[in-house]
């Protein structure tokens, strides 16, 4: 399984920005769907997920501002992030849990760079 994110960029605070992570590679099924970001010099945190069966939860920094979603099959995650603010900026990663013959195997997309300035 293959992860390509994109949609990163440079937007002023209080702009809008959405980020998408489509999957290739056929042959899997999805399980939490999650992003996550890290900003330099600071641990990748976890910000938003979504379970295969659509249950949203996000970290409460995001929380009213950012939505994960994902089309129906599965094959493609979103984030829509709004009211962006500086501290925002990072480089954010999706992250796919593929479960077949009940074996979970994590993959990860690549980063897609988001910066906010002021």
């Amino acid at each position: 399984v293959q992860l390509q994110a994109s949609g990163g960029g440079l937007v002023q605070a209080g702009g809008s920005l959405r980020l998408s992570c489509e999957a290739s590679g056929g042959g899997f099924s999805a399980g939490a769907m999650r992003w996550f970001r890290q900003a330099p010099g600071k641990q990748r945190e976890l910000i938003a997920q979504i379970t295969r069966d659509d249950v949203t939860a996000y970290a409460g920094s995001v929380e009213g501002r950012f939505t994960i979603f994902t089309d129906s099959g599965k094959k493609s995650l979103s984030l829509e992030m709004n009211s962006l603010k500086p501290e925002d900026s990072a480089v954010y990663y999706c992250n796919i849990d593929d479960i077949t013959d009940s074996i979970i195997r994590t993959y990860w997309g690549q980063g897609t760079l988001v910066t906010v300035s002021s």
